[in-house]
């Protein structure tokens, strides 16, 4: 099965560059199944029923998301409704919505889709990441005939997502980082045959800072008292995420590649 992968859409500009180009790249690569974060999707901070709609329409088959999800207050009412639209696992108990699901393709090939979220450094805490990740897996391990099991890892330290990729090697087909909203270049197969990256990017304006218009974050940085909120760039999105390819008779990983297509810095 071939997966792809994009990260954190952010914003106007993410979302046209998604509408702009994701039907060519199934195309072109032969997707079977395609996951998006949507969390910065509505003017950067969190996701609407209507854009869950349009990612749907465009092609899209799952959104995970992480920190931002619950900024837009009708998602609280929504998620129930559409588990599509995944929170992190790992959130407060009660809180609605499902952190997993297992999902069938045109084939009838069936995937699981896992979202996660770190606590180093973040500032809402939710429960352990790597005992709730553990107890997931032990529930999909159980289900028959799963072809591909994906995780979603939403964390700010590069360490907690390097040791996630260590704890959960061999036992999912890929575990790809998200949150910092820029592709680290350290895609690889781990050594039990779990494929890896640290961060998949974002799909945003990168004339900016991490997808927000420059100068109110400059002025921030500098100490400066700004009336500019942070608001997302609009120039043209480039589009970073991976794919990745399972096994013919494993849920272990064969092959990622990572992508980065239009905007700034895609090729």
């Amino acid at each position: 099965m071939r997966v792809l992968f994009l990260g954190d859409i952010v914003g106007r500009s993410g979302r046209e560059g998604l509408n702009r180009h994701l039907n060519q790249i199934i195309i072109d690569h032969n997707i079977d199944f395609t996951i998006v974060n949507g969390e910065n999707a509505a003017g950067g901070f969190g996701i609407t029923e209507k854009i869950c709609n349009e990612f749907y329409t465009a092609g899209v088959d799952a959104i995970t998301t992480g920190n931002h999800l619950w900024d837009q207050k009708e998602i609280s009412s929504y998620i129930d409704k559409d588990h599509r639209l995944l929170k992190p696992y790992n959130s407060a108990e009660g809180t609605p919505g499902v952190g997993y699901n297992i999902f069938n393709n045109e084939d009838n090939d069936k995937i699981a889709v896992i979202n996660l979220m770190g606590n180093v450094f973040m500032k809402a805490q939710n429960e352990n990441p790597f005992q709730k990740i553990d107890e997931v897996i032990s529930k999909i391990h159980n289900e028959k005939s799963i072809k591909f099991i994906f995780v979603d890892f939403h964390a700010e330290a590069t360490s907690e997502k390097v040791a996630m990729g260590h704890h959960l090697n061999g036992r999912v087909t890929a575990i790809v980082g998200t949150h910092q909203h820029i592709p680290t270049a350290d895609a690889c197969i781990l050594s039990k045959g779990t494929a890896y990256q640290t961060d998949a990017g974002m799909c945003g304006d990168y004339n900016s800072v991490i997808g927000m218009e420059k100068k109110a974050v400059l002025e921030k940085f500098k100490g400066y008292e700004t009336k500019n909120r942070f608001t997302p760039a609009l120039g043209e999105a480039t589009l970073c995420g991976v794919i990745v390819e399972s096994e013919i008779n494993s849920f272990l990983s064969k092959s990622i590649v990572p992508i980065k297509l239009g905007g700034v810095i895609g090729n």
